[in-house]
């Protein structure tokens, strides 16, 4: 693939000036953006043994809202996840919570995101346990995103989950009657209650200023809640993956985004971006939006996580210290050929995915045919300048 004209540490290389104070770790990430494979990070040299030709690159910053640093860590996580893999379909839920609290997500992220994350796994054991449901325990992980296409702050979590569970006793493998596996609409109000009932619990530990400082009067605070509850709140399951290729795909597209890639941003002059986004809103066409640079860089620091805060997490047969002992009952309980590929096929299937990195394929241009790989010899060496 051709790599992206502009680049998110060039708005910030360019236009950091503009931004009024920021945190530490949001400096700490716009260092790393603005840092990522230049010289001020050093970088290695590969000399080749055979006919002495040398190729310099740079150090990635590694950072995980950098969006050229995210290849090797999502290869590696899909590749953990391959033997986690049943032989059943799986379903992708979303569960969204209303705008009107955005404003207290952003000002209370380690919070409000630890709370989503909690309500979301109460929810989905809690109805899948219900006998007029599912019956059954389940497992499955969540992903965390923060940002809507425009790069407004829209937290919602994402959840893939196999179709069935084990039975209550633990002695079978249980699959929903028909070709859904939760209903949408209880899965809402049980989220609904169990999130809002959370954040009551919790409004010791929030805070509030400026716009939403009004909310530290508890019944104000109150008041937001009776709002927010008589909002509908989207939870929608996707239609089921087809097969092992899409699940796989999914896991190394999906899981490791960030707020915005490199190669939607379209043009960077005169102090402002544009970028592609899809409207979801008028049937998922794709457009055009222009924000000034200060505009652009402030939504994209929006989605800047708390330091150690874990963005992908594991509940139910899935979470527990005994997982690989409940995939290993899953799998003599399902009794039956998977329809997911085999661990060598998967592998195969990741690997065509997720290219090599550059020292494993690019070939010296000198001697054609060679991989860095075997025949180059790598030092590395740092900006003395």
């Amino acid at each position: 693939m051709k790599s992206p004209e502009w680049e998110i540490g060039d708005i910030f290389r360019e236009y950091e000036h503009l931004l009024p104070k920021v945190s530490r770790e949001q400096r700490k990430v716009i260092n790393a953006l603005k840092n990522c494979r230049t010289s001020a990070l050093g970088g290695h040299i590969a000399n080749c043994k055979r006919c002495g030709h040398k190729d310099q690159s740079y150090n990635s910053c590694r950072n995980r809202h950098c969006p050229k640093c995210q290849h090797n860590k999502k290869s590696d996580w899909v590749q953990k996840r391959i033997d986690e893999l049943l032989p059943v379909d799986y379903f992708h839920v979303v569960f969204t919570v209303p705008s009107s609290l955005s404003a207290l997500a952003l000002q209370n992220k380690r919070v409000f995101y630890s709370l989503l994350f909690k309500k979301v796994s109460e929810t989905i054991k809690e109805v899948a346990k219900n006998p007029k449901r599912l019956g059954a325990h389940t497992g499955f992980f969540c992903v965390l995103h923060t940002w809507g296409q425009k790069l407004t702050e829209h937290p919602h979590i994402h959840v893939v989950i196999p179709k069935g569970g084990l039975s209550l006793d633990k002695r079978s493998w249980i699959e929903p009657r028909s070709n859904y596996l939760l209903p949408n609409k209880i899965l809402s109000k049980v989220f609904r209650a169990k999130f809002l009932e959370g954040l009551f619990e919790n409004f010791d530990e929030l805070e509030f200023f400026g716009r939403i400082s009004h909310l530290q009067k508890k019944n104000e605070f109150l008041a937001l809640l009776a709002e927010s509850k008589k909002k509908d709140w989207v939870v929608y399951a996707k239609k089921p993956f087809a097969g092992p290729k899409q699940v796989l795909r999914y896991l190394g597209n999906y899981t490791h985004r960030i707020a915005i890639s490199n190669y939607r941003i379209l043009k960077v002059e005169n102090g402002k971006v544009s970028f592609r986004y899809k409207d979801y809103q008028d049937d998922s066409k794709i457009k055009v939006m222009t924000l000034s640079a200060k505009e652009f860089m402030r939504r994209y620091l929006l989605h800047i996580l708390p330091p150690s805060f874990v963005r992908i997490r594991h509940y139910g047969l899935f979470g527990s210290k005994y997982k690989k002992r409940n995939l290993e009952l899953c799998r003599y309980l399902l009794n039956a050929k998977p329809k997911f590929l085999k661990r060598d096929e998967a592998k195969r299937e990741v690997a065509k995915q997720f290219r090599p990195t550059l020292g494993e394929i690019k070939k010296c241009p000198i001697c054609t045919g060679l991989s860095l790989g075997p025949f180059f010899e790598v030092a590395p060496f740092f900006d003395t300048s």
